[in-house]
């Protein structure tokens, strides 16, 4: 899909502050707005996207500071707050009325925000954020932190080299996909890269270190998916996700990891179709 951005205006302390984002739109029906986890980019999504394409219209969007989309400006911080609001004006800017909205690790925390918010019609969450305990997170966020340190002393040579085996894409991407060796060595090289490069990584982590999310979500048809292969926020995370959200649909997703769209593409459209009727 080719590459749009869009500017507009969010409030701030210091008054309203622009923001770019990078975004692309494919298909046609009821709106879907697919959102990335940190250190990741729209392309994450890019498995499932022609599948969904057939029966929705899919906007997958680069976070501000990850992937294509500039850094937030001064006086904007990387806190759920403002990103709720930086995609409340996102859809605005784009005339989308209240879209369908998927997300995977941050961006599911995103979602669920968006609907606490009622910006959304319905709320697909694959492995969001925001239901560990203390340990839990600070494990997750050590990976994390791993991962980004490792992408950014990789020399792009060895990537690349390392991107056209099996066992090269294992090495790279097993934390996050249970089935690295179906990732594309393309992608896998521009993933690396992106979080190598993502300006709002640091200052994003920082932001998540006291974040719970602790609501219900009445009123809205709401979908969170677990892999059975998630090592990075493990499943029982989605048992207490359901027992916040009394409402939700809980669904295991078979042999797939944190990032599940790659690994079971057909399922994860499936899970994502079925949630947004």
């Amino acid at each position: 899909m080719p590459a749009a951005t869009v500017s507009f205006q969010v409030p701030s302390p210091l008054g309203p502050r622009p923001v770019t984002v990078s975004y692309a739109r494919e298909g046609a029906g009821e709106p879907l707005l697919l959102l990335h986890g940190i250190g990741h980019h729209r392309q994450a999504w890019d498995p499932v996207v022609h599948i969904l394409a057939a029966e929705r219209e899919v906007i997958t969007v680069d976070l501000p500071g990850f992937g294509e989309s500039p850094a937030l400006p001064d006086g904007l911080t990387y806190d759920l707050p403002t990103t709720t609001a930086v995609f409340g004006a996102f859809c605005e800017a784009l005339e989308l009325d209240r879209p369908h909205v998927a997300g995977n690790s941050l961006g599911g925390l995103l979602a669920l925000e968006l609907g606490r918010e009622k910006l959304v019609r319905s709320i697909t969450a694959l492995s969001p954020a925001g239901f560990w305990n203390e340990a839990e997170r600070r494990y997750a966020f050590g990976v994390l932190l791993a991962m980004r340190h490792i992408s950014r002393r990789l020399p792009l040579p060895l990537v690349e080299r390392l991107s056209r085996s099996a066992a090269g894409r294992t090495a790279l991407t097993s934390t996050i996909y249970a089935r690295p060796a179906r990732r594309s060595p393309e992608a896998v090289v521009a993933e690396t890269l992106a979080l190598a490069g993502a300006t709002g990584f640091d200052a994003t982590l920082r932001a998540g270190g006291g974040v719970l999310f602790t609501d219900d979500i009445p009123g809205l048809p709401i979908t969170v998916a677990w892999g059975t292969r998630d090592w990075l926020l493990v499943r029982r995370q989605g048992v207490r996700a359901k027992r916040l959200i009394p409402g939700a649909r809980l669904v295991r997703l078979p042999g797939c990891g944190h990032c599940p769209m790659n690994d079971d593409p057909a399922l994860v459209a499936r899970v994502i179709l079925d949630g947004s009727r």
